[in-house]
């Protein structure tokens, strides 16, 4: 079941300055790192009241985030929900005729399950359903 909105997926084309950026807005002095190699993406996120922030830069322009970096410039890419039944929310909304993107869930940052839902049919936002890994 999708319980809560578990963070906001923000693209940047410059991971570092935009780590200073929202160091200085927030005041927070360290962020999580990672780099999600199957997904093309470096990261940088911080927690805000349970809600985490994630900076998201390509690896290189031939991913997902580059190119949307070059149709749609900086800034929120996706909002992401977190479910306790990812296999099962996937299968009900593709019944439901919700268009997916990952019909699987595949391997994310912070050790999660993620599977992405295509903003087509959703309203124009592209949404992110994640799970801890059992």
């Amino acid at each position: 079941m999708i319980q809560a909105i578990d963070h906001i997926g923000i693209a940047v084309r410059d991971l570092e300055a935009s780590i200073t950026l929202y160091k200085t807005l927030f005041q927070i002095d360290t962020m999580h790192r990672e780099q999600v190699v199957e997904f093309g993406v470096d990261i940088a996120s911080f927690s805000l009241n349970g809600v985490r922030i994630e900076l998201t830069a390509p690896l290189h322009a031939d991913t997902p985030i580059g190119k949307f970096l070059d149709k749609r410039g900086e800034g929120i890419h996706h909002v992401a929900f977190r479910t306790d039944t990812i296999g099962e929310d996937l299968q009900r909304l593709a019944n439901n005729d919700i268009r997916l993107i990952n019909t699987e869930p595949q391997n994310g940052a912070h050790d999660m399950l993620v599977a992405f839902l295509h903003p087509s049919s959703t309203g124009g936002v592209l949404m992110e359903l994640c799970s801890e890994k059992p």
